[in-house]
């Protein structure tokens, strides 16, 4: 099941949320989150380590399915795990000789990484030119090769960014790797004292009354909270037919394009709390009852977010490459609205009951 059919299954439960009356669809409020991938912490080292494994492993399985003798592969597991080592000791201290220690270490490591993937390029060609004959299981040959394919230029990229922040002092370079296994995976900065980059994607989150979720996209890069506003009411006018009474964000949602566009798709009463210094007009305006009730509403899909993370494990998302992981969050929002609607039907039917069973005056 793709992320495709997943997205399908949700607004089916979000159909049946309709038609059992939880969710009314009167009010909007959205917010965004990151989730991360299921990756180890990425520092170029280990990155590097990782390239050559894997390599290494691919080149490995080729010469067991090959003619023996036709393939030798050097292990160079321990020697990279020495240099992995030393990187570490030495970034341990700022020093102008740990400086060239770490520098010293990464030039070995990468002499060693470019070795790697020279001889998995040559292999991956001798597949092709018929040089290494295949005398075991061809589909393990194939899988391998296939593995060299992939692999071989995620870790030129590795190089790449490596030889670019320790040797030239370059740390923005575009399209950084971050995981050779998740390498749809983004730094994500959301201004976090206790963790100022997280390593995953950000993913928008729209709540309606009664906790239901009515929809979710996982967003590509690190955009501002201000461009997922319009798409959170599009996505509310296709699942409802209208727009909502009210739509509420937090401050990093406002702007006065968002308030225009909400309001010229009939939204009565747009909350979205300006920045920087107010004037007299817009503090009386956010001073309004409707106003501040709608704001204080807003709040509460923090614990929403924090709900799916504990409770239903959208804190990491588990599954393989981008699609798994659209795949898994989908996963985590269908759970958590299936425990809203029983909560909500649960609830109502022991009012029933209680009114029921009351003595009448």
């Amino acid at each position: 099941l793709g992320p495709e059919v997943t997205a399908q299954v949700h607004e089916r439960v979000v159909a049946l949320s309709c038609r059992a009356e939880v969710a009314r669809g009167n009010k909007l409020r959205t917010d965004t989150t990151v989730v991360e991938s299921n990756i180890h912490h990425p520092t170029d080292s280990t990155l590097l380590q990782d390239g050559v494994r894997v390599l290494q492993r691919a080149m490995k399985r080729v010469a067991e399915e090959c003619l023996p003798g036709k393939l030798d592969v050097v292990d160079h597991a321990c020697a990279v795990q020495r240099r992995v080592l030393e990187i570490h000791r030495a970034a341990k201290s700022f020093t102008a000789g740990s400086r060239s220690r770490l520098e010293g270490s990464y030039r070995k490591l990468v002499g060693l990484a470019q070795s790697v993937v020279r001889q998995a390029k040559q292999v991956k060609e001798d597949l092709q030119s018929g040089a290494l004959p295949a005398a075991g299981r061809i589909t393990r040959l194939l899988l391998a090769q296939a593995d060299i394919h992939h692999y071989a230029p995620l870790v030129d990229k590795v190089i790449a960014q490596t030889k670019a922040r320790v040797f030239d002092g370059d740390t923005h370079c575009a399209g950084k790797i971050l995981s050779l296994f998740e390498e749809h995976t983004q730094v994500i900065r959301k201004g976090k004292a206790a963790k100022p980059a997280e390593f995953g994607r950000l993913v928008r989150i729209d709540e309606v009354e009664n906790g239901i979720v009515t929809g979710y996209a996982v967003q590509a890069g690190n955009p501002a909270d201000v461009e997922a506003w319009a798409p959170a009411l599009d996505n509310h006018q296709k699942l409802f037919g209208r727009a909502p009474h009210t739509a509420t964000a937090d401050r990093g949602f406002f702007s006065k394009k968002n308030e225009d566009e909400a309001k010229a798709r009939g939204v009565k009463r747009v909350v979205l709390p300006a920045r920087g210094v107010l004037g007299r007009a817009r503090a009386a305006l956010q001073k309004e009852r409707w106003f501040r009730r709608a704001r204080k509403w807003r709040g509460g899909v923090e614990p929403r977010i924090a709900n799916h993370k504990h409770r239903f494990g959208m804190a990491r998302a588990h599954y393989k490459g981008a699609r798994g992981f659209e795949r898994f969050v989908g996963w985590c929002v269908i759970a958590q609205n299936l425990v809203a609607i029983a909560r909500v039907q649960s609830r109502n039917k022991a009012n029933q009951n209680a009114a029921k069973t009351k003595p009448s005056s």
